[in-house]
Formats: C-alpha cells, structure tokens, sequence
C-alpha cells in the first residue's frame, strides 16, 4: 500500500513538473535560442546523471550492436523531438504547445495499430477521433487569421511524430537495458546532435538574468533528471498504462499555470478544443480491458507515454 501510495505521489508530481516545462521553456526562449537552451538542459541533465547511475550502481554498458538504435532513438527522441518542440513554442504559447504534444500518446498507439499490428478497443478509435478533432479546434483559428502561428503548430506536430518514431525505436531497447541506462545514452547521443544546431545560432554573450538560469536548470535538473526518476517510482507502482493517464494532467497544468504565471489566454474554441483533446486522449489510453478483436496481432491495452519533458 505504501508503494503504491508513493507511486500516486510520484505520477503526480510528475505531471506537475512536465507541464511547468512549457511555462519555463518560454521564459527562457526569451534570452536564448531555442537549440541553446536544449543543449544546456541536457548537458546539465547528463551531469546529474552521471552520479545517480553510480549511487545506483547502474551498469550503463551497452553491445555496439544496438548503437544504431541507441543512438538514433537519442537522435530523434532528443535532438530533433526538441528542435521542433523548441522552435514551436517559440511562436505559440506554452498552452497551445502543450495540448498538441498532449495527442503523443494517440499517435503512438496509432501507429503501433498500423505497424506492430496491436489490438485496440473500439473506446481507443472514439479516444483518437475525439482527440484529433479537439486539436482542431485548437488550431483552426491560426489558419484564419488568429494571432497564432500555423508554422508554430506545424512544428509542434513535427516533435509530435519525432516522438512516435523515438518510440517505436526504444521499444526493442526496453528488454534488454534499465530505464536508467537507455534514458542517460539516449540523453548523451540527443545532447551531441543538440549540439550542431545549437553551435549554428551563435547566440551573443550576455549575462544571463537570475530568471533565465532557474528556469535552465529547472528544465535540466527537475524535467530531465528528477522527473525521469519520478516516473520510474510511477511506473513501479502503478504500470504503464495507469502512469500514462496521469500524464494527461501535463496540459491541463500548463494551461492552468500560464494563465496565472504568464498572463496567457486561450479563447472559447482553443478552450473547448483542449478539453475535447485531452478527453480523448484519456478514453484512448485508460486502462481497461480490450472489448473487441480489431484485427489480430498482439493485444497491448497499456497505454503509451507523452513526450520527454
């Protein structure tokens, strides 16, 4: 019982934390670029790991026979995932950002469906199409005229599939490797691409403001690493499937706390639209038991993660 009270606590804060992330991303976005401001959460996040992987006496050895996926994971889950979620908050607000990646789990469980052949309840196809109509709502009004930017969606839906495709890449990699171990070499592989980009904006010299660098180490200590950590405890005590839906709680911290922090202000149709979203994302995911045979294969009710935050 007290495991799995623990395991409550951690999903929450969790959630909590993940979906600061946005809020914190934007402030920083203010004083550096947004390739910069990933490098330097994941430099601080792979220093932090460094330890916690010997305090736990973790074995981060890997066979160079999965440095491809290893790395390609990091590549696309990391450098990539960030390039574009980065880029997109810039030109939105952390609300927005935050209820299109919310769609991550649909889309993994979707492309799972199509590719891995997975069995869906008839619950998860009304959980998508709810989803995906909710982000509709959100981004109709940037293509017709709204004060929002249609590219800044366009980048957020690329971080969307960057995401996908990290996952089906690390699903091989689970069996073999700890959380811990996969987490800190695909962090280590992400930082390396950051780094290029990160190089190419040649960001001018400026003392930082007291502001930018909490925020900064926010992002690298508490996101990457704390909330990494949080999420096993979670994932221990509740399941995959379970932890998940606590993470639909992401959108619903970030638009709550950019309206009070930010001054942010979504209007009626972004609002119902979130709503309807983060819904269907919540009846696509739940936990439960499959009710229908949608067409072979193996049957995985668990639900799927949203993105690294």
């Amino acid at each position: 019982m007290e495991k799995r009270r623990r395991a409550l606590i951690a999903a929450i804060a969790v959630s909590v934390i993940w979906g600061l992330s946005f809020l914190s991303t934007k402030v920083a976005l203010a004083a550096l670029p947004p390739m910069t401001i990933a490098a330097a959460r994941f430099v601080v996040a792979v220093v932090v790991l460094v330890p916690i992987a010997i305090l736990m006496r973790e074995d981060l050895r890997f066979s160079l026979r999965d440095l491809p996926r290893m790395a390609g994971s990091g590549l696309l889950g990391v450098s990539f995932y960030f390039l574009f979620e980065n880029n997109g908050i810039a030109l939105l607000t952390a609300s927005e950002s935050s209820l299109v990646i919310a769609t991550i789990p649909v889309l993994t469980m979707l492309v799972d469906r199509l590719i891995l052949k997975t069995r869906l309840r008839a619950r998860s196809y009304i959980g998508a199409g709810l989803s995906f109509a909710g982000v509709t709502f959100i981004v109709a009004p940037s293509f017709r005229g709204g004060s929002s930017s249609p590219t800044g969606f366009m980048y957020m839906g690329g971080a969307a599939l960057c995401w996908v495709a990290y996952a089906l890449l690390t699903k091989p990699l689970s069996s073999k490797y700890s959380g811990l171990s996969i987490t800190f070499w695909q962090i280590f592989f992400g930082l390396l691409g950051c780094l290029p980009f990160a190089f190419a904006e040649s960001p001018a010299l400026q003392a930082l403001s007291l502001a930018v660098t909490l925020n900064l180490l926010y992002l690298g200590l508490v996101c990457s690493a704390a909330g990494y950590l949080l999420y096993i405890v979670a994932m221990e005590g509740l399941g995959a499937g379970t932890t998940s839906v606590f993470l639909n709680l992401v959108p619903v911290v970030s638009v709550v706390a950019a309206f009070f922090l930010l001054g942010e202000r979504l209007g009626g149709l972004a609002l119902a639209g979130g709503a309807i979203a983060v819904a269907g994302v919540y009846l696509a995911t739940s936990p439960g038991r499959a009710s229908v045979d949608t067409g072979g294969g193996v049957e995985d009710d668990s639900s799927k993660s949203g993105g690294p935050e």
